[in-house]
C-alpha cells in the first residue's frame, strides 16, 4: 500500500479499474467517515440502460464539486483532471487485471446501490475493457496523480491492503 500522510478527509475519490471494487471500498469509506457519496456511474446511465448527456453529467458533477464533503466512486477518465483538482484524498484501488476480471464477474445477476440496473451477462466487450485497463488508461491516471500531488494519495495493491485501511480508520473516524 502505497499513502502517505494522516489527515482530515473532507473530499475523497475513488478510482481504479472496473471490476476493483470501487463502489465496495466507497461504501466501507462512507460507513466509517460519514462523508456522503455519490456514484458516477449513477451519474450517467439511466435505469433503461441510456446514459444522460456529456453536459448533463457534466453539470451534475459539477453540483457534487461544488458541495463541501463527499466521497465520489468512479474512474470517468474524462473528468478525472477535474476531480483531482477538487479532492484532498486519492483511493486507487490498483489490482491485477484478473482480480478485476473476478470481481466484475462475481457482481453478475446482484442488485447494486452503484448501478441503476442488474448486469446479467459478462459481455465480452467490458471483459476486453478491463484487459485493456493497465495499457489504455493507466499512463494517463498516474501522469494526472503527478501533475495533482497537493492530495494524499492511497494506492492500494490488493484487496486486503484497501481492507485493512478501512480497518484502521474505523477506529478514527474522518482522519484517514
Amino acid at each position: 500500500m502505497e499513502g502517505e500522510g494522516i489527515g482530515r478527509m473532507e473530499k475523497a475519490i475513488v478510482i481504479g479499474c472496473p471490476g476493483a471494487g470501487k463502489s465496495t471500498f466507497a461504501r466501507g469509506l462512507r460507513e466509517r467517515t460519514g462523508l456522503p457519496l455519490y456514484y458516477l456511474d449513477m451519474l450517467w446511465h439511466r435505469p433503461d440502460r441510456t446514459n444522460v448527456s456529456r453536459e448533463e453529467f457534466d453539470t451534475g458533477l459539477r453540483e457534487i464539486l461544488k458541495k463541501d464533503r463527499w466521497i465520489i466512486d468512479g474512474n470517468y477518465l474524462r473528468t478525472l483532471e477535474q476531480r483531482l483538482a477538487a479532492c484532498d484524498t486519492v483511493f486507487f484501488l490498483d489490482f491485477p487485471p484478473e482480480v478485476c476480471l473476478a470481481g466484475a464477474k462475481s457482481r453478475i445477476g446482484r442488485p447494486r446501490e452503484d448501478m441503476p440496473w442488474v448486469e446479467t451477462e459478462f459481455d465480452r466487450e467490458f471483459c476486453q475493457w478491463i484487459l485493456d485497463f493497465q495499457r489504455d488508461q493507466m499512463p494517463q491516471i498516474n501522469g494526472l496523480l503527478e501533475k495533482h500531488r497537493g492530495m494524499t494519495v492511497f494506492r492500494f495493491r490488493s484487496r486486503e491492503e484497501a481492507e485493512e485501511y478501512l480497518g484502521r480508520i474505523e477506529k478514527i473516524g474522518t482522519e484517514a
